[in-house]
């Protein structure tokens, strides 16, 4: 009888007043963690979703004069993005968006990984301390400064490098200027700069796990190999997943500032990106709706990016929803 009772309990629906009441009480019970979360709620509000009516100057002959609404509709509507896809740089600036970016996410993706994995396996306390903070630095530096690090180790004239080569008797080599060297100094610089900084978050996810399964595991005699490939990394699974579902979403921003500082006019067929070229034929030449036509180009593709690949990562059982 009290069986069929509790069955009866458990299959009587809940009333959509009784949800949105309980809902306004687990509010209110965390509230003060609502109220942490409300600016930048509001900040992500005011910059990423209100600006998104300013998608239509892709679809118009946007003028500065006669403002976001007065200007007329460009006919075709579509002629913005004719515009860029017949431009005869179209496939050149495509692929090296695409190469740069692949080549970051391949090289740039695992070490940080790598590096909070040596991290928590460190147990001499100043030394982790110190590696953390020599791995944050760069993070903070500008590419300007990066930049001139780079011209002084590798410069043809008075880089440190070529300065070493001439000593050992070999020629001097144009790092800088090569359309060989140019994909392969901006990628390593890029893994330099961020390594430390990327992660950080991974070392969060790793302070996470249950110390109790590392216990266990040396009691069954695993080597500290066996519990980072048996327990480390399957904790931070989902973090990995879902940072890289991220990375995905952004394969067509290559790095503006990081290119447009590095490359120069004889590394164009290997640099120029979408970025760049939309820079000088459309804001340089203030042609608004070209840029914000390729802007929306690339925001598209990359939203199909992360739908297909949060889609393959369902079946591993990750994904961001």
């Amino acid at each position: 009888m009290m069986d069929l009772q509790k069955e009866k309990e458990i299959k009587t629906p809940v009333s959509y007043s009784s949800k949105i009441r309980r809902k306004w009480r687990d509010i209110w019970k965390y509230k003060a963690m609502y109220l942490m979360l409300l600016p930048g709620l509001i900040w992500f509000i005011i910059y990423k979703y209100v600006p998104l009516y300013g998608v239509i100057v892709a679809f118009k002959n946007y003028s500065l004069v006669d403002g976001m609404i007065a200007s007329p509709w460009a006919h075709p509507w579509y002629k913005y993005f004719q515009t860029f896809f017949n431009s005869p740089y179209f496939t050149e600036l495509l692929s090296n968006t695409f190469l740069i970016s692949f080549y970051r996410l391949i090289f740039g993706f695992a070490p940080p990984i790598i590096l909070a994995l040596l991290l928590n396996e460190c147990r001499i306390s100043w030394m982790k301390r110190w590696v953390q903070t020599l791995s944050y630095i760069p993070h903070f530096f500008s590419w300007v400064i990066v930049y001139g690090i780079l011209v002084a180790f590798l410069s043809q004239s008075t880089g440190l490098i070529n300065h070493w080569i001439v000593e050992s008797g070999g020629n001097t080599i144009s790092f800088l200027t090569s359309t060989h060297w140019f994909r392969s100094i901006l990628v390593s610089s890029d893994v330099w700069k961020e390594i430390g900084w990327g992660s950080i978050i991974y070392l969060a996810a790793i302070t996470g796990i249950n110390p109790s399964l590392y216990e266990a595991a040396k009691i069954d005699g695993a080597n500290r190999m066996r519990m980072i490939w048996h327990i480390t990394l399957p904790g931070i699974r989902n973090i990995i997943i879902l940072l890289f579902i991220l990375r995905i979403g952004h394969i067509l921003d290559a790095g503006f500032e990081e290119v447009y500082i590095l490359y120069n006019i004889q590394v164009y067929p290997v640099a120029d990106i979408i970025d760049t070229w939309v820079y000088r034929t459309g804001l340089q030449q203030l042609n608004f709706s070209l840029a914000t036509a390729v802007g929306l180009f690339k925001s598209v593709i990359g939203l199909i990016l992360v739908l297909g690949v949060n889609r393959l990562a369902k079946r591993w059982g990750g994904g961001i929803w």
